[in-house]
């Protein structure tokens, strides 16, 4: 009975965490685009985003 007395606080403190993160995700808009992690698997993965304009050429020096 006495173990009681320290368990609900620590429910109840747990519980409160988990509705504060929960209402930070949705203020933070984390919930807002469900649909493109699900688009992303459908995706080639060969498609690599350019380096800013440089080949791999471009580094070597020609003498």
């Amino acid at each position: 009975m006495e173990s009681l007395y320290i368990l609900i606080p620590i429910a109840i403190g747990l519980v409160c965490i988990a509705v504060g993160v929960f209402i930070w995700a949705v203020k933070s808009e984390q919930f807002e685009d469900l649909e493109r992690q699900g688009m992303n698997i459908l995706l080639d993965d060969d498609e690599k985003p350019s380096t800013q304009g440089k080949s791999p050429s471009s580094d070597k020096t020609e003498e």
